[in-house]
């Protein structure tokens, strides 16, 4: 076996996905719809399956999808791509993380995450052989502090690895707070990867900012997204990475031989729903709005602690008083209230920080989520 094994364990997501298939429990521990796409989509995939799309793709992506992305991420994120140089199509925005990684690193390196931070950005730094630097996020507004920022750019870091809006906190990080993270790596001369899967799933007034629009970042910004949140087709596994063409080369060459190609009938598909009108958009967080809502009444109701979320679609709570920490809590709820939530310490570096935390996934139709509120009223939590 491989001595890499023994620094990371298998995903506490998938492993608790399974304990709730076990226990016939809701599952609010994976970031998984239980309602489906939209129809237009589906009808889109059919139509490519029926009508030859069904062989290998072109490495880096179909041309129809590579111009729809350019023509988006132009319109949205201010990011100016040439379809043929700058993007790429992945296995989803996981593989797309994992292919800048491997692709822009040698061991040894150095790596910037969060702290928390979505589960596989440290077993990718392991994979690479780099090591990881930790900045965390403080206070209850969950800042990034410049100095730390500083600090840990002064250890000359290969890459800093962002994520917004952010997974598990909810966080989305402002203007301010990305202008600064350009302006250190510029001065360090590091290469910022930025995961914007939820870029579409934003609450409150808040506005995504893309780090590769500010200033010159745009030649040295990897900017990662995909379908599965956008539009609810977690498991077609299709993402996306639009960089320079020195870094989207490297890119291309790791994700050529790590899976050749994304599904290529669902790429075709996906043309169809970047093409969808921009209310498709502004109902689709009015929607996750709702359901926040729901699962803050919720918690509220059952007197738990939590940090509102900005974006994305997940809750962190506090474990309460009753229980040692977030791990019995998930035990708990698992066992007598059946609902599968994740224990978030398996996110944090600090772990003092995130010992008594769960995370609660809300992309639920609003029928599971009034459940959830029901069996939690009845669970007597405090």
């Amino acid at each position: 076996m491989s001595k890499k094994l023994q620094y990371f364990t298998e995903s506490v997501i998938r492993e608790m996905t399974r304990l709730s298939e076990q226990q016939s429990a809701i599952n609010l521990s994976q970031g998984m719809p239980d309602f489906d796409p939209p129809e237009e989509l589906v009808n889109a995939a059919v139509k490519a399956l029926k009508g030859g799309y069904n062989q290998y793709p072109i490495t880096w992506g179909q041309k129809s999808l590579r111009d729809a992305i350019a023509h988006k991420v132009k319109d949205y994120n201010g990011i100016d791509a040439d379809p043929d140089k700058n993007v790429t199509v992945t296995c989803g925005a996981t593989e797309a993380v994992t292919a800048s990684v491997l692709a822009l690193t040698d061991p040894g390196d150095k790596i910037i995450v969060t702290d928390p931070f979505y589960e596989n950005y440290v077993p990718d730094a392991i994979l690479a052989g780099t090591k990881l630097v930790y900045v965390p996020f403080e206070g209850k507004e969950l800042k990034l502090s410049q100095e730390r920022l500083k600090t840990a750019m002064e250890k000359h870091p290969k890459l800093i690895v962002i994520n917004t809006p952010n997974n598990p906190t909810g966080k989305v990080l402002s203007r301010t707070e990305l202008t600064l993270i350009a302006d250190l790596c510029e001065d360090f001369n590091c290469i910022a990867i930025t995961d914007e899967i939820y870029e579409h799933i934003i609450y409150d007034g808040n506005q995504h900012v893309s780090i590769a629009s500010i200033g010159n970042m745009t030649e040295r910004t990897v900017t990662v997204s995909g379908a599965s949140k956008t539009y609810s087709v977690t498991g077609w596994r299709v993402g996306w990475v639009v960089a320079n063409e020195n870094l989207s080369n490297a890119i291309r060459k790791i994700h050529d031989y790590l899976t050749i190609g994304a599904p290529t009938p669902l790429q075709e598909a996906l043309t169809t729903a970047l093409r969808f009108p921009i209310r498709y958009y502004k109902d689709l967080a009015e929607m996750y709005d709702k359901k926040r809502k729901m699962m803050m009444k919720a918690l509220d109701g059952c007197k738990i602690q939590f940090h509102r979320p900005e974006g994305a679609y997940y809750i962190l709570a506090e474990a309460p008083e009753k229980f040692s920490d977030g791990q019995e809590f998930t035990r708990f709820l698992l066992e007598n209230a059946g609902i599968a939530v994740l224990p978030a310490v398996a996110l944090y570096h600090n772990t003092k920080i995130g010992g008594r935390k769960i995370r609660l996934a809300f992309c639920k139709k609003d029928d599971t989520l009034h459940e959830v509120e029901r069996r939690l009223a009845k669970a007597k939590l405090t």
